[in-house]
């Protein structure tokens, strides 16, 4: 059979796994609008669930200390800490498996930067998660007595530019903490929502008492909304999470840029073999390895010096040919010794 002859066929009738005819198809933006929209309901219910047991737990807090005069701001201020991070621990659980559980318009904007979600299905969960803290905030203010407590607004002395870089930094670390805990995939992945909510918990304890430590513009748009806007710094928690999610993203990139994997390899394992040596065993062989050494070294000037200079000091002395007798000639022994007789 003659295989120089022989062409790949155009006929687009036969199947070729390993062809394809044309210029490479690009696929639409709306391919997969169905399931960007189930995504984006399921992400609504999943943010207001979120935001509902957080805004639960500072409503709770805010009104115990009007109840009582024993309770302290840094114990508040824990209690809003700890409501914030076990609420994304739970709910980013429950959820990180049905939509990335992202909660969190700047959080989306770090996914789309980095091509984890595309541009239709982050304007549906900026949509779906700015309406989840809207219906989080409405919920617990018919729900519960007094004014709304979820406000996020600055501290005294604290100016617009401070709080902007507080916001910055904060969401910048919970970015960092999703891209790569969650986007990441390696053996402690399904462990993600656990890292994600003791970031969120630090975070907190830092920056709600400057700013209330918003780090989610829906969840400070939220309470917002049905209060009316009563600060006029809001725009501060847009514009720092903002920045904060670029700068996530960034540091994030040049990581995988650098192929960060290859500066700590294996340090995702979960083989045991890769553990580090018996630290005894170690000291051990170094004590074992420099004595066998020295005594090598004793042995080995010994063999090279040995015989040699035991037998210097009875060797005798070389003559001059003209000190020698006259009897005495060159290669014959001295007078009075035979030529077997040694030195001694």
């Amino acid at each position: 059979m003659n295989f120089l002859g022989r062409r790949r066929t155009t006929d687009p009738s036969i199947a070729d796994p390993n062809y394809r005819f044309g210029p490479p198809t690009r696929q639409s933006y709306f391919a997969a609008i169905k399931d960007d929209v189930c995504a984006a309901l399921l992400e609504y219910v999943g943010t207001t669930f979120f935001l509902l047991l957080a805004y639960g737990g500072v409503q709770a807090s805010q009104s115990e200390a009007f109840s009582s005069s024993q309770v302290s701001n840094i114990e508040r201020d824990m209690y809003i800490s700890l409501c914030f991070g076990f609420s994304l621990l739970s709910s980013a659980w429950l959820f990180y498996r049905v939509t990335g559980g992202l909660f969190n318009p700047d959080v989306s904007l770090a996914l789309l930067l980095t091509g984890v979600i595309g541009p239709v299905r982050f304007v549906l969960y900026c949509i779906a998660q700015l309406l989840g803290g809207i219906t989080a905030a409405a919920i617990i203010y018919a729900l519960t007595p007094g004014p709304l407590a979820s406000n996020t607004f600055l501290a005294p002395n604290v100016n617009r530019a401070q709080g902007v870089f507080i916001e910055m930094f904060i969401t910048s670390a919970l970015v960092l903490a999703i891209l790569m805990l969650a986007a990441e995939k390696h053996n402690a992945t399904p462990f993600a929502p656990v890292g994600i909510g003791l970031t969120l918990f630090v975070c907190h304890l830092w920056a709600v008492y400057y700013t209330g430590a918003g780090m989610n513009t829906a969840r400070s748009f939220g309470p917002a909304v049905v209060t009316g806007f009563p600060y006029n710094s809001h725009w501060v928690y847009w514009l720092g999470p903002f920045l904060g999610s670029l700068l996530g993203s960034a540091f994030y990139s040049i990581l995988k840029h650098i192929k960060y994997w290859r500066f700590n390899p294996g340090q995702d394992t979960v083989d045991f073999r890769e553990s580090p040596p018996d630290p005894v065993h170690n000291v051990k062989s170094a004590v074992r390895r420099s004595i066998s050494s020295a005594s090598r070294g004793r042995s080995g000037s010994r063999s090279r010096n040995g015989s040699d200079g035991d037998a210097s000091q009875f060797r005798e002395k070389p003559i001059a040919p003209n000190e020698r007798p006259d009897g005495d000639r060159l290669g014959e022994p001295p007078s009075g010794m035979r030529p077997n007789d040694s030195a001694v």
